[in-house]
């Protein structure tokens, strides 16, 4: 019999992302004292003269604002007059989320769909628009579901290493940042996060848990959490990591000032955009085709994206934008 008081033994999977993640702590950055503050000044400064055309204060900014306004501002437009709705494969994600949350402070070893049944029962019982779907759902779609979050759940745990104690595991993070006075929150909801600095030296790792095919802008939202990590707490993340569940594999990115600059300037190029089509006297949107037009609300009235469509449906080697 096994000594149960020993670490598991891994699978080549769950070795080769241990592998790539570890580092000593001499190998760990260190950053300067003063950077959150410089961050903070610079955002402020460039985006305050901004803000005077904003309707209502203050604008909101996620993760999938920056996302759809440097991805297709004419898709960013049509989805501001759109109601949000749920479906089952929307819902799968929060399923899956909430399920590896509880998966940090579960005792013993659940199985996969026990960790998703508790998710859908504690999700169920929530005020939020979430809670309000599920409680709508017949048996048959809430084993649809399941089912698909299972799915999810068992290839994390699978290709994940075991979630220790000591790495400090937070799922489902919340982190904001508020600028200008409070005109301007910048907000996220980190998938993963594992460790934490020491002074001002790195030590967190900030995952975000991926299923399809790797895009290009999987790295801009992580450099958009290690940005506001850093004005929250003045030390960044020391690597951001997109991990494809499908593929049990890592694509991690070192987190450098240089990294933490951009962002910032990603993040004061889309709030003068947004601003710019949503504000008094809106400039007309930009449309930018890409396969995200199969899901635009105003695809039926936009030539490019329908030319683009067609076009891919006879391309199968065009890339994922």
């Amino acid at each position: 019999m096994s000594d149960l008081n020993q670490a598991p033994r891994l699978n080549p999977a769950q070795q080769h992302l241990t592998d790539e993640l570890g580092a000593t702590r001499d190998e760990r950055p260190s950053f300067r004292d003063d950077l959150r503050d410089h961050l903070r000044h610079e955002l402020e400064e460039a985006i305050e003269p901004l803000l005077v055309d904003v309707k209502e204060p203050p604008l909101f900014v996620s993760k999938r604002d920056l996302m759809m306004i440097h991805g297709c501002e004419a898709r960013f437009v049509a989805e501001q007059d759109v109601e949000f709705t749920w479906t089952v494969p929307m819902a799968r994600g929060s399923v899956a989320h909430k399920a590896i949350e509880l998966s940090v402070t579960w005792r013993g070893e659940p199985a996969p769909l026990d960790l998703v049944e508790g998710a859908l029962d504690r999700l169920e019982q929530d005020d939020r628009s979430v809670g309000a779907f599920l409680r709508t759902l017949d048996e048959a779609q809430r084993a649809e579901l399941a089912g698909a979050a299972n799915d999810f759940v068992a290839t994390f745990i699978e290709t994940f290493p075991p979630l220790r104690r000591q790495w400090r595991p937070v799922a489902e993070s919340r982190v904001r940042a508020d600028l200008c006075d409070g005109g301007l929150a910048l907000s996220g909801r980190v998938d993963l996060s594992l460790g934490q600095p020491e002074g001002n030296v790195a030590g967190k790792v900030l995952f975000d848990l991926k299923t399809g095919r790797p895009s290009l802008s999987h790295r801009e939202d992580l450099r958009f959490y290690a940005l506001l990590e850093t004005l929250k707490t003045g030390v960044p993340p020391r690597l951001l990591v997109s991990y494809y569940l499908e593929a049990g594999q890592p694509d991690k990115e070192e987190v450098s000032e240089q990294t933490l600059w951009t962002a910032a300037q990603r993040v004061v190029d889309a709030v003068g955009k947004i601003i710019a089509l949503t504000g008094p006297g809106p400039r007309p949107a930009m449309p930018t085709p890409s396969y995200g037009c199969r899901w635009c609300p105003a695809i039926d009235t936009c030539d490019e994206g329908r030319r683009f469509l067609a076009r891919s449906d006879d391309d199968e080697d065009l890339p994922n934008l």
